[in-house]
């Protein structure tokens, strides 16, 4: 019955947020939309401004700057260069910011004075009321960093196999022409995904004066990915001794290519032995149960 009960709170403050979220944002649509309009004066004063956003901007927001500012006192030194560096890699996944990022930590590891009595409604006592308490309070302090460690391989993932193809683009747009940066811009706008708009943000940065090197080298930080390091590389020793772009577009490609098939040859030869343990504690187990298990009945009602 408590677990019962409390499953039912749960479900019931979920689907209230839930609520709460989809109101925001149909309100957040209807604001965007009023200032679409010519007509429409937003200007009035700043309070009316400000209760133009949204809920999660005029609360959240400031709310999780305010944690993160008074927690970054207490965090060690270069922590917050570490945490903006990891959401670079994992390109801001959901909008979070290095001030967000702290104060979900801080909520997560302040979250043990709410797991402590939702474990005694669960009806969990003595050693098994301390390893669930333990359990979800590790795993609402290690989630965000899970989390952001996940997304930034799954971008990571999607550059490298995105790569070759956007290197054969980028062949075919130099050889018919263009230079680098128009190529660059024309392969982007065709093909989408994390890879055209690092890209992208690459053309940005040298269009308010960066140069082609240090745009490259901006990129190379910001993605973290062996296959791409390796073409920014070969771009930057073809700007340095003047090689053709061209050829050294087309090797690339060739090569990208040659590295994308080994990448998946390495996951499928990994395959069998990631089976392996599910098939010793899994399905083993529950074979054996029936091919042996009528057998061994069998064989004990004769001794008995």
């Amino acid at each position: 019955m408590p677990v019962l009960l409390g499953l039912w709170v749960f479900a019931l403050a979920f689907v209230a947020v839930m609520l709460v979220v989809h109101d925001g944002q149909e309100r957040t649509q209807q604001r965007a939309a009023l200032r679409a309009l010519d007509d429409y004066d937003v200007s009035a004063t700043m309070r009316q401004r400000e209760m133009l956003e949204s809920l999660r901007q005029r609360v959240l927001g400031p709310a999780a700057a305010r944690l993160a500012r008074l927690v970054g006192r207490f965090t060690p030194a270069g922590y917050s260069a570490q945490v903006r560096r990891k959401l670079l890699c994992a390109g801001s996944p959901g909008g979070l910011d290095p001030d967000r990022f702290v104060a979900c930590k801080v909520v997560g590891a302040l979250s043990v004075v709410l797991w402590v009595p939702l474990s005694s409604l669960g009806g969990f006592d003595g050693l098994n009321r301390l390893l669930v308490i333990g359990l979800v309070w590790a795993v609402s302090f290690v989630g965000p960093d899970v989390y952001l460690s996940r997304k930034t391989e799954e971008r990571q993932h999607q550059i490298a196999v995105k790569l070759p193809d956007v290197l054969d683009m980028l062949v075919i747009s130099v050889e018919a022409g263009l230079g680098l940066e128009q190529a660059i811009d024309r392969t982007t706008a065709t093909v989408p995904g994390p890879l055209s708009d690092e890209f992208a943000r690459m053309l940005a940065d040298t269009r308010v004066g960066s140069s082609r090197a240090e745009a490259l080298r901006a990129l190379d930080d910001r993605t973290q990915v062996p296959e791409l390091r390796s073409f920014i590389l070969a771009m930057l020793q073809a700007d340095t001794f003047g090689v053709s772009v061209g050829r050294i577009l087309r090797s690339q490609a060739e090569e990208m290519r040659v590295r994308r098939r080994q990448r998946a040859q390495e996951k499928a030869m990994k395959a069998p032995v990631k089976m392996l343990f599910p098939l010793i504690f899994c399905i083993f187990p529950s074979l054996f149960v029936v091919v042996i298990g009528p057998g061994a009945m069998n064989i004990a009602r004769s001794l008995g």
